[in-house]
């Protein structure tokens, strides 16, 4: 009897040794298998100096991000704005044009926007059609007035306004939007080489 309480003890115990095992294996398996391991070498982010060369890479983004690692503003992205602006006489100093111009990247191609006058290079076109407090209460001063100036609705705006018996009304659409939500007339594209 205790022999064979025994031999049924030791084929349970081999058994479960045995299933243990295969789920230990599986388990293992699993966890090594290469959809699930992470890769020994993972590639390192590609990285650019050349803004046309990011541009290229990047698509359409709103302002370089960490894969752009050249100067700030290259020369040439300056070079081609002031081309591509009708600016090529102009004398003003490369640095100033270095700290007055954006660039970011639309459909592949760089665009490079310089700040000047009340220029929103920074800032997405406003295309909403609704006044604004401002608005409301410039015309509240100015009842019949033929304009609502810039100042008042903002240089993003793309609407003309004007107030009608103290309401601002809307006149018409005065500015484009490009693709990437800016002011098109502003932004211009950079020929590679400019």
């Amino acid at each position: 009897m205790k022999r064979t309480s025994f031999l049924i003890g030791g084929v349970l115990l081999a058994a479960l040794a045995v299933i243990l095992s295969a789920c230990s294996t599986r388990a293992g398996a699993a966890a090594l298998s290469p959809a699930t391991r992470p890769p020994t070498n993972p590639p390192a982010p590609q990285s650019f100096t050349d803004p046309f060369a990011y541009c290229a890479a990047a698509g359409t983004i709103d302002a370089p991000d960490a894969r752009y690692t050249g100067e700030a503003v290259p020369d040439s992205v300056i070079n081609g704005f002031k081309k591509a602006a009708g600016l090529e006489t102009s004398t003003e100093p490369m640095q100033m044009f270095k700290k007055t111009t954006i660039w970011r990247c639309m459909g592949n191609q760089v665009y490079a926007c310089n700040f000047g006058a009340n220029l929103p290079c920074s800032s997405k076109a406003n295309t909403d059609k609704t006044p604004t407090q401002a608005m409301t209460d410039f015309c509240t001063a100015n009842p019949d007035s033929d304009f609502i100036p810039e100042s008042v609705t903002g240089h993003s705006n793309i609407y003309s306004w004007h107030c009608v018996k103290g309401a601002p009304e809307l006149l018409d659409q005065v500015e484009k939007v490009d693709a990437a939500g800016f002011l098109e007339q502003i932004w211009y594209e950079i020929q590679p080489g400019s």
